[in-house]
């Protein structure tokens, strides 16, 4: 049986030869995903803004009715209700925010929530409530600190084991190219106003996860190629690296995009922006590992002689001893 090859041996793309106007669009991707989640914001789940959220089953109906459902809780006046269907289709999920006056007071939501689920219970005497939860604003506002900081040092973290590991160039490289993939991530959220909930901050660190270890296997290559051919142009370097890894790249996304799109297409409702996430950090980390990570190496200046050790004031009387010797002789 032939091996299936999705990249052909010895590629020789010219990546690098589009780093400018690549990098000037991502920089403006960038900019136009934090002025979406500045403006528009992000549309927090239960997790982050605080509310209730009712899980129900219709036993007796094929499908939940979420149109009248959302009329139903609705005209409780505790806002508009998110209503979702999860798992199967007559199973759903009805999220509400507390008003203020119920903040910190456990009765108060109790009450409410008994409230909506007796509306439910009136209309539709075949539901079954599988459950009530209740998250306060003050917990998910802790809730929104813990995730920013646990993004933040994960990136910074990985950012100092790659200088460690190569060299500061490379660890600024990495952690521009981590803050694109996370940036344009949010963006997609914000624009789209899909609910932002603790699944996509576990998405998101899975993508940063994909991202840097694209990123370190790239590095790995240019790092060994810069010590074989010192002489070489570094942007030539770059793309013969890059082409170098392409076929392990291409084939590490295409195996969990064979996994990710039959659930992005198929997969249950509650499980779609973990999916979405996941997938299109996918797609931008490995775009960030070769149009971010390489072309930045050039503008930090990193060249064939940046990273040989320089000689120690010793090491320079033994060799001038030395061709002395041999000037002698």
């Amino acid at each position: 049986m032939r091996l299936i090859k999705l990249v052909p041996d010895n590629t020789n793309i010219k990546f690098l030869r589009w780093r400018v106007p690549f990098y000037i669009v991502s920089v403006l991707l960038i900019v136009a995903s934090w002025g979406l989640v500045v403006t528009k914001g992000l549309n927090y789940g239960v997790d982050f803004a605080g509310g209730q959220e009712i899980q129900a089953t219709f036993e007796k109906h094929p499908e939940a009715p979420i149109a009248d459902l959302r009329e139903v809780v609705g005209k409780l006046g505790y806002g508009d209700p998110v209503i979702q269907r999860f798992g199967a289709a007559n199973e759903v999920s009805i999220r509400t925010k507390l008003p203020e006056s119920a903040e910190g007071n456990p009765g108060a939501a109790e009450a409410i929530s008994k409230k909506i689920v007796g509306a439910i219970r009136t209309t539709y005497p075949d539901v079954r409530i599988d459950g009530v939860s209740t998250v306060s604003g003050k917990v998910s506002g802790e809730f929104r600190e813990m995730a920013i900081w646990a993004l933040g040092a994960a990136m910074l973290a990985i950012s100092l084991y790659i200088w460690v590991r190569f060299e500061w160039q490379f660890g600024v490289g990495a952690l521009f190219a981590l803050f694109h993939d996370v940036s344009l991530t949010l963006g997609m959220f914000a624009l789209f106003q899909m609910e932002f909930s603790l699944q996509i901050i576990a998405a998101i660190l899975a993508i940063i996860g994909y991202s840097l270890n694209d990123t370190i296997v790239v590095y790995d290559r240019i790092r060994e190629d810069l010590k074989k051919y010192r002489k070489m142009p570094l942007p030539e370097l770059l793309d013969m690296s890059v082409n170098e890894t392409l076929a392990r790249t291409v084939m590490t996304s295409a195996t969990l995009l064979v996994a990710l799109i039959p659930l992005l297409l198929f997969g249950p409702e509650s499980l779609f922006g973990l999916v979405a996430a996941i997938t299109v950090g996918i797609f931008v980390g490995t775009y960030s590992s070769i149009y971010m990570a390489a072309p930045i190496l050039i503008w930090l200046g990193v060249s064939g002689d940046s990273f040989v050790p320089g000689e120690s004031e010793i090491d320079r009387q033994e060799r001038m001893a030395r061709e002395r010797g041999s000037a002698r002789s």
